[in-house]
């Protein structure tokens, strides 16, 4: 079996912790490290110990012939021009998220790509989150019936201080974490079209000026409304999904999903009437509720090595077999469009 030989480009916490754990950990069979770059000497020192080259500069390691792919890792505002230098070189390239802050510098990317004849993919591990493969199961067993309003909340409380704050670093929730739970709520929005856009800003607890509290709605003719929340100062997390429909709905967490719905063919039979009810009741019957529930393995890989294991996986069988990425870039687009759109809504002063 072929190894995919990865250069990759910055050793942070994405880099390292995440992409050079993934190869090297989880996917060994499939990739290997075969360089990294970094301008820290204390970065690169542990992946040289593994026996990979290393660069402080990274177009010196473009000059390097042997990779096969190109892990760009570097800090959020540099993700489209790395991309476009590495595509430009030769390389088929994965880029970190978020892809773009602009759709219109995304489709500077793809045209690099095209004229290179070279892939050009977005890490969305997320779209493999177990959770969610539940959550969309579920929804499309048709036991809920149809999904009138999808919540989902990626909150938490914590203070920032670090360059992902700074909006002139492409930082902020909505470029840090949001491509996480934006890309699953566009999955679930269905369609390519773009949808109707509300959103709401404030900086919190965030000592940069980017922000820190999200509220977005999406809507549409024939969708779901999704409600999506990326807020810095909750404290209370009660849920990470929920689903209101017609027969039903569902409830969850990253770790525990529960749902429960109702047969038509078991509920009374009920007619429309303009007359007072009897005995000045209210409209109230006894529903008959079938439930459902899922758990997230606790023997076993972590979450993040379970989603990271299947989009590495499925971008091997793009590389060696042709396959298509099941999340492509024409859907990361759409996903830029909405935080384009978003930041559009929510003008916000800036620090520098």
């Amino acid at each position: 079996m072929k190894k995919i030989r990865v250069g990759i480009i910055g050793q942070g916490r994405s880099g390292f912790a995440i992409h050079a754990h993934t190869i090297t950990k989880v996917v060994p069979d499939l990739f290997e490290v075969a360089a990294v770059a970094d301008p820290i000497e204390e970065r690169r020192r542990e992946m040289k110990e593994a026996g990979a080259k290393t660069y402080a500069d990274y177009r010196e390691m473009l000059r390097q012939k042997d990779i096969d792919l190109i892990v760009n890792s570097t800090p959020s505002h540099l993700h489209v021009p790395v991309s476009i230098e590495c595509l430009k070189a030769g390389f088929n390239t994965l880029s970190e998220k978020p892809a773009a802050r602009r759709a219109a510098d995304l489709d500077k990317a793809v045209d690099a790509a095209r004229k290179a004849g070279k892939l050009y993919a977005v890490f969305q591990q997320s779209r493999f989150a177990p959770y969610f493969r539940k959550v969309r199961e579920v929804i499309d067993s048709g036991v809920l019936g149809r999904p009138v309003l999808v919540k989902i909340a990626f909150n938490g409380f914590g203070r920032r201080w670090d360059w992902q704050t700074l909006q002139d670093h492409a930082g902020g929730n909505l470029l840090n974490t949001g491509p996480h739970p934006l890309d699953q709520a566009l999955n679930l929005f269905g369609g390519t079209d773009m949808p109707k856009v509300h959103c709401l800003m404030d900086r919190a607890v965030t000592f940069g000026d980017a922000e820190d509290v999200v509220k977005l709605i999406l809507s549409g003719q024939g969708h779901p409304t999704i409600d999506l929340e990326i807020s810095s100062c909750s404290a209370y997390n009660p849920y990470t999904y929920q689903v209101h429909a017609t027969r039903g709905g569902l409830t969850g967490t990253m770790d525990h999903v529960e749902w429960k719905w109702f047969k038509p063919e078991e509920a009374p039979v009920r007619e429309l009437t303009e007359e007072p009810l009897s005995g000045r009741a209210y409209c109230s019957e006894n529903l008959t509720w079938h439930t459902g529930s899922w758990d997230f393995p606790k023997e076993g890989p972590p979450l993040f090595d379970v989603m990271a294991k299947a989009f590495y996986v499925d971008l091997y069988g793009v590389l060696t077999e042709g396959k298509p990425l099941e999340v492509p870039v024409e859907q990361v687009r759409r996903q830029v469009a909405v935080i384009e759109e978003c930041h559009r809504q929510n003008p916000l002063s800036m620090l520098r």
